[in-house]
């Protein structure tokens, strides 16, 4: 569902090892105009597979409201502080969502 000005609003998603990293990449999202919020919480228990081993991590799992014309700017800041060789950086675009918040996300990144 297109916000105010014809925009797509999106939500990223980006884990990260800890809270320095998280409120580091958010405070910069946010400063820039790039993102209008970005939110984390408890820590999320992560199993994955890396260079063929099985590993386990905990991390914070932050949520970039944003416009899908700022993904690339976001992910280009991201992977500048992001101590992963490969960060989770995965965007979804919004087919429904309340229009006042959805122009909120909009004129924030503005």
């Amino acid at each position: 569902m297109k916000g105010k000005g014809m925009k797509q609003a999106i939500f990223i998603y980006c884990t990260v090892p800890d809270k320095d990293t998280a409120v580091a990449i958010g405070r910069k999202l946010v400063e820039n105009r790039l993102a209008a919020c970005v939110s984390f919480g408890s820590p999320v228990q992560s199993i994955y597979r890396w260079q063929g081993v099985i590993e386990e991590a905990m991390e914070l799992a932050l949520t970039i409201k944003t416009v899908r014309e700022n993904y690339s700017a976001i992910e280009e800041l991201i992977v500048s502080l992001h101590p992963y060789d490969v960060p989770e950086i995965v965007a979804v675009e919004l087919d429904n969502g309340l229009k006042p918040y959805l122009d909120w996300i909009v004129s924030e990144t503005e």
